[in-house]
């Protein structure tokens, strides 16, 4: 116990020192994919697990969603917030771990996943558990580096992403992570990446569009 409460005060502070800078991180632009993948669904309620500093949330409010997000760095939280106000719009912004927050079964119509790249022991489980929170015939919308993407990351270390290869993902883990889902898309494809100071540069991703059944 003591052991996992360490892990997490540090998996904490990375993030909150990557956060703490004026700069946005992955810039203030959201991303690509999102932005594609929203035009093409009807506006409703749509949650962003490991949201940061609120690029892809305020774009959605932006759209007219309810937006919820979490993530554990409050310095994530406070640049969210920030970047809210800018652009006129709020979002229901939690911190803290998802099994301590208190979202709704069956909430939100959508749940987008952008680069959430949660550690390595947990990333399913929090796949599985972000389920019950999804309506039915409601959409997970994922883009997050794939296991190919270590060749990448070694090569350029400017295109970011996580460098131990348990970390990142397989199209044969996303579909065991969302077994109840209708694959509307799930390919693995090499994509340039222009997201701020830590996402610049050819990478591997996988993409994925899941329908709840």
């Amino acid at each position: 116990m003591e052991k996992n409460k360490k892990a997490n005060e540090l998996w904490t502070t990375r993030w909150d020192d990557r956060y703490s800078d004026e700069e946005f991180a992955y810039g203030e632009e959201p991303n690509n994919y999102l932005k594609k993948q929203l035009a093409k669904l009807a506006v409703g309620s749509i949650l962003f697990p490991a949201e940061g500093e609120g690029r892809n949330a305020v774009f959605a409010a932006k759209s007219g969603w309810n937006v919820s997000a979490f993530d554990i760095s409050i310095e994530g939280k406070n640049k969210a917030v920030k970047l809210a106000k800018k652009n006129e719009v709020t979002i229901d912004y939690k911190v803290g771990e998802l099994e301590t927050l208190d979202f709704e079964p069956d909430q939100f119509d959508a749940i987008a996943l952008i680069y959430a790249h949660f550690p390595a022991d947990i990333k399913s489980n929090y796949h599985k558990a972000l389920d019950k929170y999804l309506k039915k015939n409601g959409t997970v919308i994922f883009e997050s580096f794939s296991k190919k993407h270590i060749d990448y990351v070694r090569t350029n270390e400017k295109v970011g992403g996580p460098k131990e290869i348990e970390s990142l993902f397989s199209i044969e883990e996303i579909k065991a992570d969302f077994p109840n889902y209708e694959i509307v898309e799930l390919v693995e494809q090499e994509i340039e990446l222009k997201e701020g100071l830590y996402h610049n540069g050819t990478g591997s991703v996988i993409r994925f569009i899941g329908r709840k059944k």
